[in-house]
């Protein structure tokens, strides 16, 4: 009776997520602020398989692991942030951004070196608030302003902490530095770049406090946050156009429309976000093309995006999900996680680039301004990259699989980021159970789940339906059930689950062929949620770190850089290819080819890529690397050439370091 359909009262479609009800189990908004759709589930509760905690230990392992020994900015003499005076050499952004995600991979992985680590700084922070509720580094500007910014990720860091640990001193740190906030002067408060432009990270920290404690007046401090940020609510603008501020800082109206019950401040979000695309992102791989700034005229997809603002933008994805239940966030998390978060690094974690662009075909150590907004050698491979995403890389991997689960206002659970491993929360009236989840996705379309639970228990269980995937399946111990799924939405199944139940979810995945009519009607190929690139050959070239680190990162003097290679990556193969595709059917153009699972378990290369694409295509001889030593812009589609066709291989994006991913179509 395997292929029977089962009862169809377990089994709804939902174009979009409505759930109504209060979670019993953890921690959601209280009112007045609106309920969120989803739940973000305790640092602790998904336990990682397959590839995915591969990149974590790779992490672990390579320089996020290692730069409490190597940067200057976490040496622990002359700190600001284990000084109760909040004054030192060093202490700004960079610890906070690298223990976000350096202290949630201990506690994922459960670590006990990475933990001890975590503490000693967790434990600075708390142990030297300052009586009056203050805390962290005290850095006036020129303008007497106090510095603010970098308490607003140290206190992302304590909000992990306290989901491991339950420590109530956290709770009471909190409450004391945002009673101290409330008391800041409105005309001082909020008035340097970083800070104007982040204030809706304060915003995250400050209802989550909420939600634990009910205190009104926090209420009060995130409406004065809100009111001192910069206006992320404009139709035609942006505050500035600094790529990270943007994939950080576009959530910021969203997040204040859970206090403001005003839906303009949700559609400025969605706004901020399509408007900076329209300009700058007509390219694959789910950011846009803004080096460290966005320049009008500068939008060929040989622009990059920092590390950072990769990070940032998954970040702001996963919480934008919650809020709003709306798939389209975790399409974007999953299209820069898969195709751009990956390449930006060697596939050791050993070292990463500052920049990484859809067509980038050169990584070598010369400064390549103006061709981009960076002058020095910011596309290398580099250990000693500029500070910032030195340390805030680390965050990708585990923000992302924090997020892969999520809890539901109705007592259930939602696969939402669909990866190897197993969740562990408390479901129906408190009842804990665990699902784990086998898969090899987005290398694959099937995902099973195996739920272990003491006793049998209700609750509903949603799984997310991405919209590139047609005729989604679901089989519940082998019975199919009565699924017309919707793309962009979830599949609920409501039982009373036993220990032992087995649940199959099926997402075909096929060929879709994307134009960018607005970028010289270039082209990009997905299958499922990989985006594709040509296989470049690339040849790496040691370089001395010593001489290739950025001006504004270093190492404390015990670091040996001879560990810690740059590496520069030249072309071996050619690159400057257009595709030769059926204009009735460009999607027939392409062979899917499935080879075998890497060996070494990490699929983020083009050696080990499990599936490939073959194509044909032909070479454009006046595509050539440009004046400013980059791939140049894009030629007009279609493309007149008299080369003769070629076999071309297309790899995963996320695993070509060069690569070509925004085509052109020849005739």
């Amino acid at each position: 009776m395997g292929n029977g359909i089962a009862n169809a009262q377990m089994v709804t479609v939902l174009p979009k997520a409505e759930i109504e009800g209060i979670n019993a189990n953890y921690p959601s908004n209280r009112a007045p602020l609106l309920p969120q759709q989803f739940i973000k589930l305790p640092v602790t509760a998904f336990k990682p398989s397959g590839w995915l905690k591969k990149q974590l230990e790779l992490q672990r392992d390579g320089l996020t692991g290692n730069l409490g020994e190597i940067s200057i900015w976490l040496t622990k003499t002359d700190n600001a942030w284990v000084n109760k005076s909040g004054k030192g050499k060093y202490g700004w952004e960079e610890l906070p951004y690298w223990l976000k995600g350096y202290g949630d991979m201990a506690y994922m992985l459960g670590d006990p070196k990475m933990i001890k680590d975590t503490k000693f700084w967790i434990n600075a922070v708390l142990d030297n608030q300052r009586p009056d509720g203050d805390m962290g580094p005290i850095i006036v500007k020129k303008n007497g302003n106090r510095d603010l910014w970098a308490n607003m990720p140290m206190i992302w860091c304590l909000r992990s902490y306290y989901e491991y640990s339950h420590e109530q001193r956290v709770i009471t740190a909190l409450t004391n530095y945002f009673k101290w906030m409330q008391s800041y002067p409105d005309n001082q408060f909020l008035k340097d770049y970083w800070e104007n432009s982040r204030g809706g990270d304060y915003l995250v920290s400050i209802y989550w406090l909420y939600n634990i404690t009910g205190d009104k007046f926090l209420l009060d401090v995130a409406a004065k946050v809100d009111k001192n940020t910069a206006n992320w609510r404009q139709a035609t603008n942006l505050p500035n156009w600094h790529n990270v501020n943007v994939a950080e800082c576009f959530r910021e109206p969203a997040t204040f429309y859970l206090q403001s019950h005003n839906t303009a401040d949700l559609d400025a979000t969605y706004n901020d976000f399509k408007l900076i695309r329209n300009i700058y992102g007509q390219v694959p791989g789910g950011m846009f093309g803004s080096d460290e700034n966005a320049r009008k005229g500068y939008d060929d997809p040989r622009q990059a995006v920092e590390t950072c603002g990769m990070v940032e933008q998954m970040t702001s994805d996963q919480y934008l999900l919650q809020y709003t239940g709306d798939t389209f966030w975790a399409e974007n998390c999953e299209d820069v996680a898969f195709n751009t978060f990956p390449a930006a690094f060697t596939s050791d974690y050993k070292a990463l680039r500052y920049l990484t662009a859809p067509n980038m075909v050169l990584n070598d150590s010369k400064n390549h301004a103006p061709g981009i907004a960076n002058s020095g050698p910011f596309l290398m491979m580099n250990p000693f990259s500029s500070r910032c995403c030195q340390h805030n890389h680390s965050a990708g991997w585990v923000y992302y699989a924090e997020n892969a689960w999520m809890a539901t206002p109705d007592n259930g659970l939602a696969a939402q980021l669909y990866q190897a491993g197993t969740i562990t929360a408390k479901v129906g009236n408190g009842q804990t159970v665990k699902i784990t989840s086998a898969t090899q996705y987005p290398f694959n379309d099937v995902v099973g789940f195996t739920v272990t639970t003491a006793k049998p228990v209700a609750f509903p269980l949603y799984l997310r339906v991405p919209k590139w995937t047609e005729g989604a399946t679901v089989m519940v111990n082998g019975k199919r059930m009565p699924v017309d799924a919707i793309a962009g939405g979830y599949i609920k199944l409501a039982k009373n689950w036993k220990n032992g139940d087995k649940i199959t979810l099926k997402l075909p995945m096929h060929i879709q062929v994307q134009q960018w009519a607005k970028n010289k009607n270039s082209v990009s190929v997905s299958y499922g949620p990989l985006t594709y690139s040509l296989k470049i050959g690339e040849t790496y070239k040691k370089g001395n770190s010593l001489t290739t680190a950025m001006g504004d990162s270093g190492w404390q003097a015990t670091a040996d850089p001879e560990k810690w290679p740059s590496f520069e990556i030249y072309p071996a193969t050619a690159w400057n290819y257009g595709l030769v595709l059926d204009e009735q059917h460009p999607e027939k153009s392409f062979t899917v080819v499935k080879k075998a699972w890497p060996a070494d378990g990490n699929p983020f290369t083009n050696a080990n890529a499990p599936i490939e694409l073959h194509a044909t295509g032909k070479q454009i001889p006046d595509w050539t690397i440009d004046k400013y030593g980059l791939c140049g812009v894009l030629p007009q589609s279609p493309v007149k050439t008299t080369t003769t066709a070629s076999n071309l291989t297309l790899v995963p994006m996320g695993g070509a370091r060069l690569r070509i991913s925004a085509f052109p179509v020849v005739d």
